[in-house]
């Protein structure tokens, strides 16, 4: 009995999500394409300002940031984290670039979109010497009447590649 009940629950939960797998087969829609290039923008112009509150109004009330250091919760703690962020390090040239408008990397489900890409940014430490990061990031958006706004939003960052050895060092011997 608890098997039959098991499976039954498991090919309905299939059965509700083939109709969003579905949808990514589906051309993606130009305007959604360029309203979350739009939104993308707007977060690179807040970050490049280093503007705390101006980053937070593009996410949801309700929204959940997951960086390295661990979910951050809810509009006013995601504009506290990158205030934090922003008195650590001077934020320019902060660009993201969503992958081509592929059905696979963009996707709706009605009032839910989705996407990922690559991110870049130049950031100033307060040494004073600026360094370049970049890496992927992944975003849930949901729809607030005619603008979309970020619901979760995570990243990683693309490890330095590995130093070059010198060219005086001595090969390692093979005993």
């Amino acid at each position: 009995m608890k098997i039959r009940l098991v499976v039954a629950l498991v090919g309905l939960a299939i059965g509700f999500t083939a109709p969003a797998f579905a949808q990514q087969k589906d051309a993606v829609d130009p305007q959604l394409a360029e309203q979350l290039r739009a939104l993308s923008k707007k977060t690179g112009e807040a970050f490049n300002n280093n503007d705390a509150a101006a980053v937070a109004a593009l996410y949801t009330e309700d929204a959940i940031l997951v960086p390295d250091t661990g979910p951050v919760y809810g509009r006013a703690a995601i504009e506290k984290f990158w205030a934090g962020l922003f008195k650590q390090f001077h934020v320019s040239n902060q660009a993201d670039k969503a992958a081509e408008d592929s059905p696979h990397t963009i996707g709706t489900a009605g009032n839910e979109a989705w996407s990922h890409g690559q991110w870049k940014v130049t950031l100033q430490g307060q040494d004073g010497k600026p360094f370049e990061l970049t890496g992927n990031w992944t975003e849930i958006y949901r729809r607030e009447g005619d603008t979309w706004k970020k619901r979760l939003d995570t990243w990683n960052t693309t490890p330095a590649p590995p130093a070059a050895p010198s060219p005086t060092a001595t090969p390692p011997s093979n005993q």
